[in-house]
């Protein structure tokens, strides 16, 4: 598979819930597992698909403190804006390509998922 990402990606796992809408028909929303994540995107496995250049909101589990916002409510106050680029079906789920807004880009110091691992890093061991 050709790699999308114009910058480093962190692996992850953590849950995620994701709400799209097409302007074309009902929105939708579902539970996620966030794959990997950059500051410009992240990549979430769905048990449906997710029509290409859906708008996204996209909002983390930050149930157990993962979520940096000094917001009263965390599991509110972190969101991720953007647009899906691709949707693709890998074996046992769809896979999610999301571009996140320029105004809710992604930094480990607004929201920090479990299991982050830097791929970058794994090659220089």
């Amino acid at each position: 598979m050709k790699e999308r990402r114009q910058e480093n990606r962190l692996w992850c796992a953590d849950l995620v819930k994701v709400e799209w809408s097409t302007g074309q028909g009902q929105p939708g929303t579902a539970e996620g597992v966030l794959e990997d994540i950059s500051a410009l995107g992240a990549c979430v496995q769905m048990e449906d698909p997710i029509p290409d250049g859906a708008a996204i909101l996209m909002t983390p589990n930050c149930a157990e403190g993962a979520c940096r916002s000094e917001c009263p409510d965390e599991r509110k106050a972190v969101r991720f804006s953007g647009i899906v680029l691709y949707c693709e079906f890998r074996g046992f789920g769809y896979f999610v390509g999301i571009r996140f807004s320029d105004e809710t880009r992604w930094s480990s110091g607004v929201f920090e998922p479990d299991h982050l691992t830097d791929v970058a890093a794994l090659g220089q061991s």
